[in-house]
Parts: C-alpha cells; structure tokens; sequence
C-alpha cells in the first residue's frame, strides 16, 4: 500500500510492514526485477549481508524469493525497522501538511559527530576487517538510518564489490562492469572502469561536510569550478561559522538560555571541533587518491575528537536519543 511507502530507490521500494508471528515491525526492500539490473543487485546485497557482522549495518532479517500471485518473480529484502528514519530526513526535512504544527527535526553537533562516527566505523570494518574486502559505492544521507537511540546504521549494498583476495590495502581498485557506480554529488568515479576504496573515501567526506553544512553537493550555489569540496577548502579558515549548518548551534543557544554552560567557552569548543571536521573532511576527497586518509586514520581522529570536546557527559544512553 501506499501509506506504507517508506523510500523508493534504483532497484526497488520499501514498505513499512509487520511480521504476523512476532509483531516485529519491519522495513521490507522489494525488488522492482523489470529494472535493469535489478536481479543482480539482489544477489550483491545477500552475499555482501552474509559476509558483514557489524552492529552499524542495518540488520537483515530473512530474505524472500518466491513468486507473486501472478506467477512473477518477487524478492524482498526484510530489514529491521529504524524508527528515525533516514539521516537525509535530518538534515533536510521538509514540513508535509501533517507535519506543520511539530517540532522541526535538528540534530545536535555531538549528535552528528557520534553518527559520523557510526558511519566511519563500518567502511573502515568493509575495508580492513571483512573476510573479503568490501567496497560500498553508494554511500550518502539517504542510506544512513537512524535508530530509537540516535544511533547510524549503513544500508542498501545493492551495488557493493567484494575482493575475494586478501590483500585489504586501500589502493586496490576492481574493474567496472556495470557503469554508474554511485550518486551523482557523492561518487567520485562515475563512468570510470575502475573503483577503489579510495571512492568510499571520497563520497564519505561529502557525507561528512554535508552533515555539518547542511548544504547537498548537488546544491544549486555549487556552480562551475566552486564544489562543495573547493567551498569548505577556501572558506574554512575565514571563519568555519559561515559554512556551518546554523541548527547546530542552536543547542547552545538553548544551554546558554539556561545558564548551563559559558557562552563563550561553548562557542570556541564547538568552533574548534567543527575545525577539525572540516580538515578530515578535505583530507578524504584530496585530488591525489593515495595521499587520502584512510578509514582506519578517520574513525581514530573522530574518536580522539570526541574524546576531546565531549566531557560534558554526552553519550549514547541520554543525549543521542530522541524522537522521530
């Protein structure tokens, strides 16, 4: 049904359902197999499932591989459902109808720094720790899915290359087969006959800096030669407030109103921390793609980061939850 339409994608829709024995809510992927290459993506996405245990990947219920009353072919993916939606619908919500009279959805810096974390922590397991190396290819906001705890999870490994060698250096790269591998604005290598981990990099550092921008790569003010890469390199050291989502600081605004914390003290701290997002951010998408950061080195920066500004107790268990 319509009403149960949670997302459409390249190779299929998804529906918000329930598992009839359990009651378990559930978001089920099915498979639109007249699209070309749709059959193919279905099989990438169940060996990639099989071969990644991480608790930031979206976790896969059963499959289904049957036929429909019609006689047709009908796969589906089921999925555990994530209540908070889509990190896109975070960062770009939009006011429905029904939606006029909420609270507008805001994520926090911390917020976003522990879901960039998240995010980090699984390509750097895809790249390094999977029995075979896995590249995802599709990473951006609309495949990053939010639990009850604010908590990011990775999905949709639909068009994901496994290595069956077991040398995991970065600078590996796969031939092409299928064309397009990514979404324009997020993947660097486009119709090119080779991918590598290096364009996991490269698409999570536009992830990162959209994240604390709040502006897509696609956004009409990126025209010519200026990109969102070339935006946050010039303008960072100018002054990193002017590039910066505005909702973030709006926690602040909110503590200082309390007396909880030192406006000026709270707003340095958050300066310094966006700072230094902003510089790993440039240094995963250099032009050079063996002088990037690997994963290994972000996750440690993001963690040593987050160990450095967030002694104010935030943590998974109060901060990080909130509603949808």
């Amino acid at each position: 049904m319509k009403t149960n339409l949670v997302g459409v994608g390249g190779f299929g829709s998804v529906y918000k359902g329930i598992l009839d024995a359990s009651g378990t809510i559930i978001a089920g992927k099915v498979l639109s197999l007249l699209r070309l290459g749709a059959f193919r993506s279905f099989l990438v996405e169940c060996e990639a499932l099989r071969n990644i245990r991480h608790r930031n990947r979206v976790k896969v219920l059963t499959i289904c591989s049957s036929v429909d009353c019609h006689g047709n072919d009908f796969k589906t993916l089921v999925y555990e459902f994530m209540v908070n939606g889509r990190l896109e619908e975070w960062l770009h919500p939009t006011a429905t109808e029904d939606e006029v009279h909420q609270n507008q959805r805001n994520l926090y810096l911390f917020q976003r720094l522990d879901i960039a974390i998240d995010v980090a922590g699984v390509l750097e397991f895809l790249h390094y720790h999977c029995k075979t190396q896995i590249i995802h290819c599709e990473l951006k906001p609309s495949i990053v899915l939010l639990d009850s705890k604010m908590i990011g999870h990775l999905g949709d490994f639909g068009i994901a290359i496994s290595y069956l060698g077991s040398n995991h250096n970065s600078s590996t790269t796969y031939s092409n087969t299928i064309g397009l591998r990514g979404t324009i604005g997020y993947a660097e290598y486009g119709m090119g006959n080779e991918v590598s981990t290096h364009g996991d990099i490269y698409s999570y550092g536009i992830l990162l800096v959209e994240m604390f921008t709040g502006k897509r790569p696609t956004d009409e003010i990126f025209s010519g030669t200026l990109n969102l890469h070339s935006f946050v390199k010039t303008t960072l050291f100018q002054g990193v407030a002017e590039i910066t989502d505005p909702n973030i600081f709006q926690e602040m605004k909110e503590e200082t109103t309390r007396g909880q914390v030192n406006n000026i003290t709270r707003r340095n701290k958050t300066q310094e921390c966006l700072v230094s997002i902003f510089q790993i951010r440039v240094a995963c998408s250099a032009e050079q793609p063996e002088i990037r950061m690997n994963m290994r080195d972000v996750v440690a920066e993001l963690n040593l980061m987050r160990k450095n500004f967030l002694k104010r107790g935030t943590n998974r268990g109060n901060r990080r939850i909130n509603g949808p």
